[in-house]
């Protein structure tokens, strides 16, 4: 199998790692996670009109430039070597999948939204009973006349402080059912509480108090919108598992200089030959990882079971080596490893909440599994 990227899938990861280096520094990331609205919307403007990430998987007919998995791969790595916060996976891959599934003009136009830079859509389907189980949904959604009534709550709903829109899960007559909210309209039923996660991203938990949505915000069929967040969920494990990839390649990357620099008994501490069969075994989960990222990427297409087990895989794998490569570069870095001035710290904060988002390692374990007896 031919692994090598396209001459246009090349240009767009080259184009943008320079962006990234040039105006992407991790001090001023950091400076803008914990102060004002948390988030650099400059950044977000130009990934729209200056690199066209944002619709790079998108069609044209809403603005996008036709790409797919493989374009979203390279995406999603550049912004994880970068350690970008703002919300591309959960807009641009989860939010947009979803969209394009459900179709109708209301998708379309957020879709423009969001190939445009306009418009940042966060996902509320995790549920404090059911944790990051997608399909167990309390929420409820029940008719009164033409209009729609939410109630219940939603935990963890990344990016929702900075998000303009929300998509919605929850049980209507007929199923699980997904609504989109325009935040700016929803000023009765919806309380947000905004807090900063431990890996400086933004989330939010939300009470949904009798929110009174009209028609046109139930996105696709009534009670069918589980096969399609099955999909956005995998969609967006495997965008996390890409994007842990590049934060793996720079902390290890970072962690050699570091050996080659620190001097301890006389010499450089890269030269004892115990650390040195640590590093290795740093690359290799490092390359393991690449390959299982592959497996998925090239599956998402795929009917539902082939997909969700090289998705698991690559979740399960991404999880065992993010855990093993962050702590052996925090301990090879010493105490000053998890401190707030060295980058070092910043990627292990990174690759630990990795190992728990659109399911645990231990969930995407018994997945697999599971797969495998059927």
């Amino acid at each position: 199998m031919d692994f090598r990227l396209s001459d246009e899938q090349e240009l767009l990861r080259s184009g943008l790692t320079r962006f990234l280096a040039t105006r992407y520094g991790l001090e001023g990331s950091r400076a803008a996670a914990k102060t004002g609205a948390g988030w650099q919307p400059d950044v977000w403007r130009a990934f729209a009109d200056e690199l066209g990430i944002l619709g790079a998987a998108l069609p044209e007919r809403v603005g996008g430039s036709g790409g797919g998995p493989v374009e979203i791969m390279v995406i999603a790595e550049a912004l994880g070597q970068a350690l970008v916060i703002e919300p591309y996976v959960d807009t641009a891959v989860v939010a947009a999948g979803l969209l394009l599934r459900a179709g109708a003009d209301r998708a379309d136009a957020l879709l423009h939204g969001i190939a445009g830079g306009n418009a940042i859509i966060a996902i509320a389907a995790a549920e404090e009973q059911s944790g990051d189980r997608w399909g167990d949904v309390q929420t409820t959604a029940r008719r009164d006349g033409s209009d729609w009534v939410l109630s219940g709550s939603k935990i963890m709903v990344v990016a929702g402080p900075i998000a303009t829109h929300l998509l919605i899960t929850a049980r209507s007559p007929n199923g699980i059912s997904l609504f989109t909210v325009d935040i700016a309209d929803a000023r009765e039923g919806l309380t947000m509480h905004g807090y900063r996660t431990v890996d400086d991203r933004r989330a939010a938990d939300l009470v949904l108090s009798e929110l009174r949505l009209p028609a046109d915000a139930l996105l696709g069929d009534e009670g069918g919108a589980w096969p399609s967040l099955a999909r956005a969920r995998d969609d967006g494990a495997a965008a996390v598992c890409a994007e842990a990839v590049g934060a793996m390649r720079r902390v290890l990357a970072d962690t050699v200089d570091y050996c080659k620099q620190r001097r301890q008994f006389g010499q450089p501490i890269g030269n004892f030959q115990v650390l040195q069969h640590r590093m290795v075994d740093m690359h290799m989960e490092v390359e393991q990882s690449v390959a299982a990222v592959y497996l998925a990427t090239l599956n998402l297409d795929a009917d539902d079971t082939v997909r969700s087990r090289a998705v698991s895989a690559a979740k399960a794998t991404i999880g065992r080596a993010a855990r093993f490569v962050g702590q052996n570069a925090v301990q090879l870095h010493g105490g000053m490893g998890m401190t707030e001035e060295l980058a070092i710290g910043h990627y292990f904060k990174r690759l630990t909440t990795v190992q728990y988002e659109y399911g645990s390692t231990d969930h995407h374990v018994t997945r697999y599994a599971d797969s495998m007896r059927d």
